[in-house]
């Protein structure tokens, strides 16, 4: 995993396992793998990885059955999903509209973009 220097790695870490929640990748009450399991697939130090579990686990999106492991809660997509549409309003949106605005770029170009981006990509 490339991790990038203007966010912490641990927040990182919980955030691309909450895309593979959202992704479907892990579901509900599914078992994701242990900590060791999920630091030696990002490469990254145990205790880092303990602290993203951690910090997942307050915020309701996983839970540890003890002895057994971590699994997704229920319920985790609609909290992800709902968080990260709060985060886009309140961080990205903003800086969005401003480079759109500062470029000239119109709305028309941009349902254009969003409409060949969304398109199903043809083989």
């Amino acid at each position: 995993m490339n991790f990038k220097d203007n966010k912490a790695i641990y927040l990182q870490i919980a955030e691309h396992i909450c895309d593979t929640i959202l992704l479907g990748d892990y579901r509900e009450d599914e078992r994701i793998p242990s900590v060791r399991e999920y630091a030696a697939i990002v490469e990254v130090n145990f205790n880092t990885v303990m602290r993203s579990f951690d910090y997942l686990q307050s915020l309701g999106v996983i839970f540890n059955k003890r002895g057994i492991g971590y699994f997704v809660s229920p319920g985790a997509g609609r909290k992800i999903h709902s968080m990260k549409k709060e985060d886009f309003y309140t961080n990205d949106i903003n800086h969005f509209f401003r480079q759109i605005d500062m470029l000239g770029i119109s709305i028309d170009e941009i349902v254009d973009m969003y409409n060949n981006y969304s398109k199903p990509q043809e083989k």
